[in-house]
């Protein structure tokens, strides 16, 4: 207790700085996920990713970010020990070892290009320090193998639904006497799903945060509502592609896939302002139980009331991480998987939005990142398995594995250096 009123300060400024680079490793590494489809398939440039992404991630995270977060992300330990109750210094130190280590692990994931779960690098964070530095009981053991199946079950359900949208959009249109005619006329359903799909992410992951809790008719009416409206602004955009025969000639769906185009520009904007609301927790989520345990003057609540500028702090660090560091996981994602064109773009965001939706709704803990490699996989299978690049993703899958471990390790050494510089 002592060690918290001598040096609150200090560990809250700490906690701040770890926060802040937590935040910057989401928007380096995470972000980059959900505009990496959008870029490779030459839907939206560089530029135009990250202005979208700094204005509907910044959104997301502020305003549907969370009024109220549980201090413990996910539940991993049970803040109501004894133990940690005597010594609350204890879990300060774990919370800003976690955040170090799980930032430190995203700046490496994120210079060699590899897409890995935040989530799960700030779970294998706390797991660490939990089950070395306090105690093994102190850690939810049944929690981290529902994550470890997570693995598994998020990228094949994803790849799965991106197979079969991708084989729609072939069968209706790619593969028609009159493909061009065929997108303009199939295009707005497509549009209505990808709005439905959206917009329940939105309710089902962040509108809960600010206090507006829907039950899940009233979410599936509203989002139906905002399915029909992007369907007509959609249709409106539409009537502006004209066909071009000149084109075409040299690639036979060129006309076709600038349709796409603009179908990808909504996936893009929605997939940004979903993931700010759903993954700055990942970075504020210790950062409060810091603040919330240093200015209550050692006490540890079950959970906390989020201040603002936590939420602030979070939403900037996501878009500068995206903004500086953010275009080499894009590469990954967008072009050295499979090659990508709006079509198959599209399919991989709507098959990701609709995992994340269907795994909220059961309350499995999924990755965006997983969702979103997954859906690409899914769309490369669909043109067979020669279209993949097997290489790259043998990296992917060895970089998730080694991210709950690697978080784990940097974890319990900040922990002890924490425990040996303050005690």
């Amino acid at each position: 207790m002592s060690v918290i009123a001598e040096h609150g300060t200090l560990l809250l400024i700490l906690a701040g700085a770890f926060g802040f680079f937590m935040a910057w490793g989401v928007g380096a590494n995470d972000v980059a996920n959900a505009m990496g489809t959008s870029v490779g398939s030459k839907a939206l440039t560089v530029r135009q990713a990250i202005m979208i992404a700094i204005v509907l991630e910044f959104a997301g995270a502020y305003l549907a970010g969370g009024s109220v977060t549980a201090t413990i992300r996910k539940g991993i330990i049970d803040p109501t020990m004894p133990f940690l109750q005597e010594n609350p210094e204890l879990l300060v130190y774990g919370m800003l070892s976690a955040l170090l280590a799980a930032g430190t692990w995203l700046l490496v994931a994120t210079h060699f290009g590899w897409p890995v779960s935040t989530t799960h690098s700030i779970v294998g964070a706390i797991v660490g320090f939990a089950a070395v530095g306090i105690s093994m009981d102190a850690v939810s053991w049944g929690k981290v193998g529902s994550i470890v199946a997570s693995w598994v079950v998020s990228p094949v359900l994803s790849g799965t639904l991106a197979f079969l949208i991708f084989i729609s959009i072939q069968r209706l249109i790619l593969d028609t006497d009159h493909p061009f005619r065929n997108a303009k006329r199939y295009a707005p359903i497509y549009m209505m799903l990808v709005g439905f799909m959206m917009a329940m992410v939105t309710m089902t992951k962040g509108l809960k945060h600010i206090g507006l809790p829907l039950t899940t008719t009233q979410s599936v009416i509203l989002s139906l509502v905002i399915g029909f409206a992007v369907m007509i602004v959609g249709k409106t955009m539409l009537h502006r592609v004209k066909e071009d025969r000149q084109a075409d000639k040299q690639f036979h769906f060129s006309s076709v896939e600038k349709v796409f185009g603009i179908m990808m520009i909504f996936t893009a904007c929605s997939m940004a302002f979903a993931h700010g609301s759903n993954d700055v927790a990942n970075a504020v989520g210790p950062l409060a139980a810091v603040a919330s345990i240093v200015i209550s003057g050692g006490e540890i609540a079950s959970s906390a009331e989020m201040p603002s500028w936590v939420l602030l702090l979070g939403g900037i660090g996501i878009v500068i991480g995206l903004a500086t560091y953010g275009y080499r996981v894009m590469a990954t994602i967008g072009k050295h998987i499979t090659e990508l064109t709006p079509s198959r773009g599209f399919a991989a965001e709507l098959a990701a939005a609709t995992t994340v939706v269907l795994a909220s709704g059961t309350g499995l803990p999924v990755s965006t990142t997983h969702t979103l490699v997954g859906a690409v996989l899914g769309v490369g299978m669909a043109r067979g398995i020669g279209a993949l690049n097997l290489q790259v993703i043998g990296k992917i899958f060895a970089s998730w594995v080694v991210t709950l471990p690697a978080g784990a390790i940097l974890s319990i050494t900040f922990f002890f250096m924490m425990q040996s510089f303050f005690g």
